[in-house]
C-alpha cells in the first residue's frame, strides 16, 4: 500500500495518467483517471485538498500488487482526519476485474488496523449498501461490528459499521459493571 499524496491526486484529477504512474512506480487501470473514480475516492476538491493535504489525504492508501508488474488494484480511503471525537470514516474499492481475490480485506483491514494504532483515533466507521453483500463481508472480516442503519435518497438502506479502538474499549464499560468492579 503507497500513501496518497497531493503529487497523486493532481495528477489524477487533472487527468495526467503519466505522471501518476510515475509517482506511484505502477501501473494505473485502464479506467484511471476518471470522473466516476475521483469523486469516489475523494470527497473534496482539488483546491480543498491543497489547503489541508495532510488532513483530506490523512491515511489514504492505494493498493498495489506484491507480485509480478507493479499494477494498481485499487485504493483505502479515508474521509478526512479524525474528528473532535476521535472518529474516521473508510471507504474502499478494488477495480471490477480484481474483485474476489482478497484485496479489499486485505488492504482495509491494515488501514483499519493503523488508524486504530494512532493516538487520536477512538473509532473507524464505514457504510454500505445493504444489498452489498460483497462489502458487508470485508467490514465483517475486518473485525467491524454492524451498529445501526439510515436511509440514503439514492443508494437506498445504508448498513453502518464500526471498531473501536483497544485503548476506547476499556472506557466503554457499562456503568452497572463499572460499580460492579469497583
Amino acid at each position: 500500500m503507497v500513501p496518497v499524496t497531493l503529487a497523486i491526486v493532481e495528477a489524477m484529477l487533472e487527468g495526467r495518467r503519466e505522471v501518476a504512474e510515475s509517482v506511484l512506480d505502477a501501473r494505473l487501470p485502464d479506467a484511471w483517471p476518471g470522473p466516476a473514480l475521483v469523486e469516489r475516492a475523494f470527497c473534496a476538491d482539488l483546491q480543498a485538498i491543497r489547503a489541508n493535504p495532510d488532513y483530506r489525504l490523512w491515511g489514504d492508501r492505494v493498493m498495489i500488487t506484491r507480485h509480478g508488474a507493479r499494477r494498481v488494484v485499487g485504493s483505502v480511503v479515508f474521509h478526512g482526519g479524525p474528528d473532535a471525537d476521535g472518529a474516521v470514516e473508510v471507504g474502499y474499492g478494488v477495480e471490477q476485474e480484481l474483485q474476489c481475490r482478497g484485496y479489499a480485506t486485505e488492504g482495509t483491514r491494515a488501514a483499519v488496523e493503523w488508524a486504530l494504532a494512532e493516538p487520536t483515533v477512538r473509532v473507524v466507521r464505514a457504510c454500505t449498501p445493504s444489498w452489498h453483500l460483497a462489502s458487508r463481508r470485508v467490514l465483517e472480516r475486518v473485525g467491524m461490528t454492524l451498529v445501526g442503519s439510515h436511509d440514503h435518497d439514492m443508494l437506498g438502506d445504508l448498513l453502518e459499521y464500526e471498531r473501536t479502538a483497544p485503548a476506547a474499549r476499556a472506557n466503554l464499560i457499562p456503568d452497572n459493571r463499572m460499580r460492579a468492579a469497583q
